[in-house]
């Protein structure tokens, strides 16, 4: 089962991929954003490519955990999306404070120029936020 993860911004959208295990992300591309029914198709142009059966969007929330500006932009993504798919695929939103940071600090220490890290930030963002929604499944297998 592939599961797809997203990094929602205004401007682009992070995408990650599962392995056909569920074990690790790896990063799939930064999509530009267009019109919202050309971001649409093109997810599930994805998930139908790629056997998706799960998508993870990252919500943005604040520190507190209220939900913002951007976090409210993303629910209604998330609403916009679920009306396109096929029924059989679920959607979950996932808390992905300091994931965009995270990604951030690992290309610093891996030494990638700002120009380079403005490219993939989003992708390796929701590689973050799809790989703590993987651990935290296998968290709750070991815990059953």
């Amino acid at each position: 089962m592939r599961i797809l993860g997203l990094d929602v911004g205004d401007n682009t959208i992070g995408i990650a991929i599962s392995d056909e295990l569920g074990w690790t992300a790896q990063g799939l591309e930064t999509w530009r954003r267009k019109q919202p029914e050309a971001d649409m198709q093109h997810i599930v142009d994805i998930c139908q490519k790629s056997g998706v059966q799960c998508i993870v969007i990252g919500l943005p929330k604040n520190m507190n955990g209220s939900i913002g500006p951007q976090g409210k932009k993303v629910i209604a993504f998330k609403q916009r999306l679920a009306d396109y798919m096929a029924d059989d695929i679920d959607i979950v939103l996932w808390d992905e404070r300091l994931s965009t940071v995270a990604a951030q600090r690992s290309l610093i220490e891996a030494d990638v120029s700002r120009a380079k890290r403005k490219k993939v930030i989003d992708k390796m963002a929701a590689v973050y936020i799809l790989q703590g929604y993987l651990d935290s499944l296998r968290i709750t297998k070991n815990k059953d």
